[in-house]
């Protein structure tokens, strides 16, 4: 198999042009290929074996939906490629369906866990910050780079809104939940001791611990050391939170219209994931209380 990915990385490089990253992409995806079926022949690997290694990448690698498609984008460049050298007769990519993000259900935490997540002990301006940024991401289902764009004029807490800048250079206004609001005013009465004098007064809402605009990296930080602090030993990212908020407006009977508007989406056909992360819970539930006890007479 070396020869034949060597061989296929020529071909696309001089056939593609491709830039340093893209070629840097496509190594590390037929790496990660090879490493899979070790000294295994291409000619040996079959659609199903295919179908368990998409699958290697999402349970165990913990891919996420993403980075598993870049990796069959990949793959069916590389079969298509050993097609046409005649190295294979047919593409055993051929008869997979695209992975749409909606196949893989987002990981989302409970309300339980939320619950925990934003227990902060309010003891320094800092951590007023971190709250207010918690309770305003879930409570809103803020993408993380809608969060740390916000500016102090974004902010409308007379109307209980906020201008959010999404994607593609969108607008949409969403409401601020109680809990929301009580620590974003907490933290804007903290805000100015987070100032530092040479940096002035920044626009943006939330500020590090340099007094400038925090940052995606920032948050991500944040947030992982919290999870840490808590034992949330789960895959969670800043998306998750957004996940969470949907799954939870849409359990307490907010119906999938309202659920696309507040997020943002441009099709309802994203949205409409959620329905099926709820459909999940409610199966999970049923097979834990599945037989338990006798039945209540009707």
């Amino acid at each position: 198999m070396n020869d034949n990915i060597e061989d296929y990385l020529n071909y696309i490089l001089m056939e593609k042009r491709l830039s340093k990253n893209t070629e840097d992409s496509y190594k590390f995806d037929l790496e990660c290929f090879k490493e899979y079926f070790k000294e295994r022949s291409v000619n040996d690997i079959q659609e199903s074996d295919l179908l368990d290694y998409l699958e290697y990448l999402k349970n165990t690698k913990k891919l996420t939906a993403r980075s598993i498609e870049r990796h069959l984008t990949t793959l069916r460049g590389f079969f298509k490629y050993l097609v046409k050298m005649e190295i294979l007769n047919h593409d055993i990519t051929k008869n997979i369906d695209n992975l749409k993000i909606g196949k893989y259900l987002p990981n989302t935490l409970s309300e339980e866990e939320i619950n925990l997540l934003m227990d902060i002990k309010l003891d320094s301006p800092f951590n007023y910050r971190t709250k207010a940024m918690l309770e305003l991401m879930y409570g809103s289902g803020l993408r993380v780079s809608e969060l740390v764009s916000l500016t102090l004029n974004d902010i409308d807490l007379y109307n209980n809104t906020i201008l959010i800048h999404g994607k593609g250079s969108k607008e949409r206004i969403v409401p601020i939940g109680e809990y929301a609001k009580e620590y974003l005013i907490a933290y804007l009465q903290n805000r100015n001791s987070l100032i530092k004098r040479k940096n002035g007064n920044p626009e943006e809402l939330f500020l590090n611990n340099h007094g400038k605009p925090i940052t995606r990296n920032g948050f991500n930080f944040l947030l992982n050391n919290i999870l840490k602090e808590k034992g949330i030993d789960k895959k969670v990212t800043p998306h998750t939170l957004r996940h969470s908020f949907a799954t939870h407006m849409l359990d307490n009977g907010a119906d999938l219209r309202t659920i696309q508007e507040l997020l943002g989406h441009s099709d309802i056909v994203t949205t409409r994931i959620y329905t099926h992360v709820s459909k999940k819970k409610i199966k999970e539930n049923y097979d834990k209380y599945e037989g338990r006890g006798e039945l209540d007479e009707i």
